[in-house]
């Protein structure tokens, strides 16, 4: 049998069971024990020991079995049946899966046929007469029900308790084997379970409990159980389980209204446990669905609401677990919550911005689901009309929440709101114009989401699918004129009036409209669809054409209110347009992309400027960033490339077109890596060469030139692509079709360039002399146009260079032609004398373009000499390495055999003699000769280009001709920077003519020419460049803004490629702290200096940099009193990412900051650093940073409290120093007063006099009140130093409340009586109080908690001296501390009016 220790569990039974051992059942009049059950429970019997285990399997399959399945339900009540059946439920663990599988069957089908017995039971005992059979009945049904509910709850905590263990015990081979094959499966016998459990609380328990509630033990146990299951998240997982539990609870809180102890249980679980939102609010939304009753959704709303804001900003994890709870009973419980909203409102002024996020993710789904409907009364919709514009101004004033979180989630709701159609046309240009401002946001997660926004408003706008500017304005302009002539004498109502918003929808009567803003027109959507604005847009060009009737005046007036609220709309997207550029160039990836999608979405709907900005997108592609490539690659593809062939290759000759030099790289590089993956087919390549050929009807000179430029591109990563119409390229590249479209020339260069090696040998074979003809004749010809012809030669020579096998040959022939062309050779020498005596009578006979394009010319085959020697020698080096590689090929295939004796071992005996060395030393040797032939020349004497050199540096040199002539200069100067490059003695030689130009040259196009050039001599020489990096830098302060630029790009470039050093200069680390000191002298306006800082501090990103500034930084608080520069140099701290290391130099340097810790501000900031390092620290150094928090805390209250002592005793010095001298000038004060008085008149002394009686008076009438809480004061609000009896000193602000509102006072009416000696009675005022009075006690309370008076119990004389008045007054004064407040507050009253009369001097004495 049991022992009394061994009942535990049967003593949480006894809660719920009724005890028959000492309690009684009332049957009647009648106390009858209850001695069946509960009696066996608790009988002990020491003579039996426990079962072992084998009697227990067979006591389970022979006698428990049996007794439960086979007698009554009831059964279980008879003593011996309860008893074994608790024994095996204490070892339930231990029983095999048969016996377990046998006891559960057992008391759940009894359970369920018990259920069906109570309903019977009600209608029992309403047809019998007789209650005492039924309340046996009844009282055995009780406690059958109770001890079946015990045992499977416990059974199913058994269970799932073991299961937990089960899953966290490692799971080896060996108990894998261990486990028996058929074991016994429980999760099916849980979900049966605990939906019994459930059925058993939903059926009515009125007659069995004695009332509609079961008894709250019962209930406790329960809930107490089964919220213990929701802690299980994988319990959770099984859907029937999650279901009956949740039905549990909903029955025990809404139907048995246990409510306050299951709410609690709820929001312990919701703040716990992130896995149990969900749940929660299914549960909560099935009770309310289920029993019709919500008080368990708004009891918990309550009690959100009721929770103290700063709670949520403790417990982060709690707050995110509310919110989320909230939301989701938001979305199924819409229209209840907007009841309950006004509770949670407050919230919004809390800290916990995740409190924040919730309350707007509710409004979005209140606003989107809890209005919907449109029935009910006038006055009712009315309201909800109202509430719902309420909740909508929340929105709007959300949009500029302090914390990025909380904006982001505003705008995301308001996209949930555009996607559900729930955001009226009367709101829709206000929610568009704030997601523009947005886009400006400092947060990324801001400007993605406003992105979101608007990309989500012009998918779902209620205008059209197409939104130019111009198609408004025309339809617009002529439904104006139609709506002038139907309504002639009323002005036209703007938009704002037209449209109905939420807020207009109501009427001062009650009425309500229509506020679905989608259903604007909803009289004429017969006749007027959406289509209707796209063909107004085609039709503008028309603008005589009737537009069409949409029916009377006020439909007519709708159209033109949304037609204007769709222009507004469309300017709106379209005036973005600068911002998505900017946001293109952003760092951070998702403004990029989202920026891209949100392009994508504007040229679909054809906003203006759409077009430009996303060719802006195309140099994108050289990110390093893959998502971004991808992104613009993926936006390219369904932009540009159509199903049609044609379509794509027209979009494509007309982006060629339209794209300047960065975008065509940009271009070039997208079209390559479409071409290798397949993405550009065959059929595209020839649908590009028809329109190139001219066989598409309509194709233009310009739009033959872009299909080639494309086809270009695509030659780069596909060279046979160009091979197949060689012919063509010729023909059209350079004949009529050329002198139509100039650029078509260039382009046929490139295209020859881009063939490949087979291509370019049958071309020459085929037309190689009628090309080298025709490109000699592009180079000195004057056919083309003088802004065109440079770039064109550019490229002929560049394909000279290419694909002729001689190139040098032809090259020099050019060069002759061109100079035959400009001047006769014959007079050269006379030319050269002129050049040299600063004559321009040259340009007299010579005309500067042609010497200008002879320049030109002569410089770019010199720059194409040296990259055609320099290709050259890597194609011998490449020869070279692969005849090495063949040979050690061969040397491996007969290393096993006998080698041959030829190449093999010449090659050994080679590289042992170093000969291989030397023919690389030899190849170089002779690259460099080549190279310095082009403009030194040989032994002999100067060739060619030489001459021109000299020529060209003494022309260069000519300042007073060049300035007449810029272009001249600008040609000039750039081959001058051409041989420089070149050639290093040429350079050495014209370095500081270069930096001359650079500097003096009225042409900005020259001076950046220059700039660059430096660039390029940097690199190829720097040890010339590097006596002239000062004067590279100077072009920093050139006044030209695309020079600086240009200096920008080209230092940046070389500092960053090491190619220069930077001198003269320290990092930003070194210098920050000495700007630091700048800054904090400039007079900044804070938000400024804190964006200068946290920029240069955002560029140091190593770490010993960065605890290296936490040194100086610190060091920097030494010697500084001033607050704003320890402001500074704290904020400049908490901007800086600590390490272990800077925090532990922080906490060592703790001496040198101490003194700046007394300033708020100052603490704010290391209060940051505190709550950024603690992020990151291990538990060893969290806890020095803890111990460091409070040391600083202490320190800041220590300085504080000695900030308040120092100034009340400098108070108390001036005080005494005051009396000292108030007394030094009494005896003559008196002296003069005397006099003075007399020469005041009688009139104006009864007056002052009575001024004063009645002032006091009325102030010691209203004091009355106070006399209790004063008498006492000196426990209440004083500290008396029994050593200095008398001085009071307020502690804390407390005491100020001991007093009764002097305002309030003066309300009490009162009528005290004084007689003059000249018979004038003075009367206190009654009824309203005096504005007199009223400042008298703002007077009191400034004078008398503020600046207290300090003051000797024991001195009869006490002098009061105003600060802001020379004028002193004495007054007699015998009490004791309490009383003296007493006298003093009137006093001070009086002493207040007194300064507001404004009395003289003398006129004080009156009154001692």
């Amino acid at each position: 049998m049991l022992r009394w220790h061994d009942v535990g569990d049967l003593e949480a039974f006894g809660e719920i069971a009724d005890s028959p051992v000492q309690t009684t059942e009332n049957v009647g009049n009648e106390a009858v024990p209850n001695v069946e059950i509960i009696r066996v429970i608790v009988s002990v019997s020491q003579d039996n020991p426990r079962y072992c285990m084998s009697e227990l399997d067979i006591f389970i399959e022979e006698s428990v079995s049996f007794d439960l399945s086979d007698k009554e339900i009831f059964c279980v009540e008879d003593q011996e049946v309860f008893d074994r059946v608790y024994s095996l439920f204490r070892n339930y663990a231990t029983l095999p899966p048969s016996c377990k599988f046998n006891l559960v069957e057992s008391l759940r089908s009894n359970f369920s046929v018990l259920l069906p017995n109570v309903d019977s039971l009600m209608r029992v005992s309403q047809s019998q007469d007789d209650e005492t059979p039924v309340l046996d009945r009844v009282s055995s049904h009780r406690n059958a029900f109770k001890i079946y509910t015990f045992f499977l709850i416990n059974i199913v905590i058994a269970e799932e308790s073991n299961t937990v263990s089960n899953n966290n015990t490692k799971v080896t081979a060996a108990t894998r084997r261990k486990q028996p094959i058929n074991s016994w499966s429980w999760e099916p016998q849980r979900g049966r379970i605990l939906n019994l459990i459930a059925n058993s609380l939903e059926i009515n328990l009125a007659l069995l409990f004695g009332s509609s509630d079961p008894d709250e033990n019962y209930l406790s146990f329960i809930v107490k159980n089964i919220f213990s299951m929701f802690e299980n998240a994988i319990l959770l997982k099984d859907s029937d389980t999650k279901d009956a539990l949740c039905r549990i609870i909903a029955a025990c809180a809404t139907k048995y209204h246990y409510m306050a102890q299951s709410c609690a249980s709820i929001m312990h679980l919701i703040h716990k446990y992130d896995f149990v939102v969900t749940h929660m609010a299914d549960m909560v939304a099935g009770a309310e669905k289920k029993y019709a009753d919500g008080s368990l959704a708004s009891s918990l709303i309550r009690e959100i609401g009721r929770t103290s804001p700063k709670d949520y900003v403790k417990d982060t994890s709690g707050a995110e677990n509310i919110g989320r709870f909230l939301v989701e009973l938001a979305d199924r419980l819409p229209k209840l919550i907007s009841t309950n909203i006004g509770v949670l409102v407050p919230h919004f002024g809390g800290e916990s911005y995740k409190i924040r996020n919730a309350l707007v993710g509710v409004l979005g789904k209140l606003v989107a689901k809890a209005f919907k409907d449109v029935e009910g009364e006038v006055s009712s919709k009315s309201v909800r009309l109202r509430t719902k514009q309420a909740m909508l101004e929340i929105l709007l004033e959300r949009c500029r929440d302090v914390s990025a979180y909380t904006r982001s989630r505003v705008l995301q709701v308001w996209s949930e709101l555009c996607e559900e159609h729930s955001v009226s046309i009367g709101l829709w240009n206000q929610v568009a114009e704030i997601a523009a401002g947005r886009l400006e946001d400092k947060s990324a997660m801001v400007r993605k989401s406003a992105l979101n926004l608007l990309i989500m408003m012009l998918q779902h706008n209620p205008f059209g699918p197409q939104l130019r500017i111009a198609s408004f304005e025309a339809t617009l302009g002529q439904y104006k004129r139609k709506l002038d002539e139907l309504e002639p004498d009323v002005p036209l109502e703007s938009s704002v009036d037209g449209l109905p918003s939420d807020e207009d929808a109501i009427k001062e009567n009650g009425e309500v409209h229509d506020t679905d803003g989608h259903v604007l027109v909803k009289e004429q959507q017969e006749s007027l669809t959406d289509s209707y604005l796209i063909q107004a847009g085609e039709g503008i060009s028309q603008k005589d054409s009737p537009v069409p009737d949409v029916g009377n005046l006020e439909q007519t007036r709708a159209l033109v209110a949304s037609l204007e609220a769709g222009l507004r709309f469309s300017r709106c997207v379209s005036a973005t347009m600068p911002a998505l550029v900017q946001l293109m160039a952003s760092s951070s990836a998702s403004d990029v992309e989202n920026t891209i999608l949100m392009l994508m979405r504007c040229k679909q709907f054809q906003i203006d400027g759409s077009e430009a900005c996303l060719r802006k997108m195309l140099p994108l592609v050289f990110s390093q960033d893959k998502s971004i490539y991808e992104a613009v690659e993926n936006a390219f593809i369904t932009i540009y490339i159509r199903k049609n062939p044609v379509e794509t290759a027209r979009n494509f000759s007309s982006l060629a077109v339209d794209s300047n030099i960065g975008d065509l790289a940009a271009l070039e590089f997208i079209v390559a890596a479409l071409v290798s993956k397949g993405d550009i087919s065959n059929s595209m390549i020839s649908a590009l060469w028809d329109f190139f050929c001219f066989n598409v009807s309509g194709t233009t000179a310009e739009q033959s030139r872009g299909a080639l430029s494309v086809l270009c591109m695509a030659a780069k990563s596909s060279p046979g692509v160009l091979g197949s119409h060689l012919q063509d390229i010729v023909d059209i590249g350079f004949g009529r079709w050329a002198k139509v479209e100039p650029l078509l020339a260039r382009t046929a260069c490139i295209a020859m360039q881009r063939l490949s090696e087979d291509d370019k040998k049958k071309f020459l074979s085929v037309s190689g002399t009628r090309v080298f003809g025709i490109l000699e004749s592009l180079i000195t010809g004057f056919w083309l146009p003088g802004s065109i012809w440079y770039a064109a030669a550019d490229e002929a020579i560049a394909a000279i260079y290419m694909i002729h096998p001689t190139p040098e040959t032809l090259a020099a022939n050019l060069v002759k032609k061109s100079l035959s062309s400009v001047f006769d050779c014959s007079g050269g020498n006379e030319l050269q004398h002129e050049v040299d005596g600063g004559s321009a009578s040259i340009l007299t006979t010579v005309q500067a373009a042609k010497l200008s394009r002879y320049l030109f010319i002569i410089s770019h085959v010199a720059m194409n000499q040296l990259i055609y020697i320099e290709s050259c020698a890597r194609k011998i080096q490449k020869q070279k390495v692969a005849k090495e590689k063949a040979d050690t090929d061969a040397h491996n295939r007969h290393c096993n055999g006998t080698a041959p004796s030829g190449t093999l071992n010449d090659n050994s005996i080679s590289t042992e003699l170093g000969l291989a060395t030397s023919e690389d030393a030899m190849l170089d040797n002779l690259s460099d000769r080549a190279e310095k032939e082009i403009i030194s020349g040989a032994s002999s004497g100067k060739n060619l280009i030489g001459h021109c050199a000299s020529f060209l540096s003494k022309l260069c040199r000519n300042f007073s001709m060049m300035q007449k002539y810029l272009e001249l200069q600008a040609s000039g100067m750039l081959a001058l920077c051409r041989f420089m490059v070149i050639d290093a003695n040429f350079c050495d030689a014209n370095l500081q003519l270069l930096f001359t130009v650079v500097e003096s040259s009225p042409s900005e196009i020259v001076r950046s020419n220059c700039t660059i050039a430096l660039g390029d001599l940097a690199v190829r020489f720097p040890n010339l460049l590097e006596p002239w990096t000062e004067n590279m830098y100077a072009r920093l302060r050139d006044p030209s803004a695309s020079v600086r630029k240009n200096a920008v790009l080209v230092l940046s470039h070389l500092i960053l490629n090491d190619m220069m050093k930077v001198k003269g200069s320290n990092p930003v680390y070194n210098l920050l702290p000495d700007i630091l000191g700048k800054l904090s002298n400039q007079n900044l306006t804070r938000e400024s200096f804190c964006n200068v800082m946290q920029f240069l501090i955002g560029s140091i990103n190593k770490d010993k940099q960065m605890e290296s500034l936490v040194e100086k930084l610190c060091n920097r608080f030494s010697g500084v009193t001033d607050i704003t520069q320890l402001e500074n140099i704290s904020y400049c701290l908490s901007q800086l990412a600590f390490t272990e290391k800077g925090m532990k130099k922080l906490v060592e340097s703790f001496k040198i900051y101490e003194h700046a810790l007394l300033e708020d501000s100052v603490i704010d900031h290391f209060k940051n650093i505190i709550s950024k390092a603690k992020k990151f620290a291990k538990p060893e150094l969290k806890l020095c940073i803890e111990e460091f928090e409070d040391k600083l805390n202490k320190c800041h209250l220590e300085k504080k409290e000695q900030e308040v002592t120092a100034r009340n005793a400098q108070i108390h010095k001036d005080k005494v120093g005051g009396t000292k001298e108030l007394a030094g000038v009494r005896n003559i004060g008196e002296d003069s007063a005397e006099s003075e008085t007399a020469e005041a008149s009688p009139v104006r002394k009864r007056y002052l006099t009575r001024l004063v009686r009645k002032i006091y008076v009325a102030g010691m009438v209203r004091l009355a009140s106070n006399l209790e809480c004063l008498v006492d004061d000196e426990t209440e609000g004083e500290v008396i130093d029994p050593s200095n009896e008398g001085i009071t000193q307020p502690i804390n602000d407390s005491m100020k409340s001991q007093f009764v509102d002097l305002d309030e006072c003066s309300r009490a009416s009162s009528e005290l009586t004084e007689s003059e000696p000249a018979g004038i009675e003075v009367q206190s005022p009654t009824g309203p109080p005096n504005p007199d009075l009223r400042k008298a006690a703002r007077k009191i309370r400034t004078a008398m908690f503020l600046h207290p008076q300090e003051v000797s119990g024991q001195s009869k004389g006490i002098a009061f001296v105003s600060v802001r008045k020379i004028s002193f007054c004495y007054l007699e004064v015998r009490t004791t501390a309490s009383a003296k407040r007493i006298v003093m507050l009137p006093i001070f009253v009086l002493i207040s009016s007194l300064h507001e009369e404004g009395l003289p001097h003398h006129e004080w004495w009156l009154f001692r």
